[in-house]
């Protein structure tokens, strides 16, 4: 989708800063770290959110949250992580492509990633 930030990323088209991609997945470091660690996974496939996921996005989304394990593992978040996603603009949702925050450090306080966007 030509207007849209990620997919713009996604295709090379902007600069990021890339912790991950195969095939089906393309993470980077949040440029607003909400944590120690914050890190955005998102489908490479445009999916607007969670909302407009449907049957057919099972397997995706499955290998989303396990590359999501994958990366947190190699950041040495293992067993300490929070994974969340906004869901619309209500719920803080900014950019409109399905991402992942995955959250972490050395004390991850309850109240941190809740103003995430």
């Amino acid at each position: 989708m030509a207007d849209c930030l990620f997919c713009r990323m996604i295709d090379k088209e902007l600069n990021a800063s890339v912790v991950y991609e195969d095939k089906y997945v393309f993470a980077i470091n949040d440029i607003n770290p909400q944590a120690p660690v914050h890190v955005l996974i998102m489908p490479k496939q445009h999916i607007s959110s969670l909302d407009d996921a449907t049957e057919q996005n099972l397997e995706l989304l499955g290998h989303i949250q396990l590359r999501a394990r994958e990366i947190a593992r190699q950041l040495g978040l293992e067993g300490h992580f929070r994974l969340t996603t906004n869901c619309g603009e209500k719920a803080g949702q900014r950019v409109f492509h399905l991402h992942y925050h995955l959250l972490g450090g050395d004390l991850l306080d309850v109240g941190v990633g809740q103003g995430v966007k």
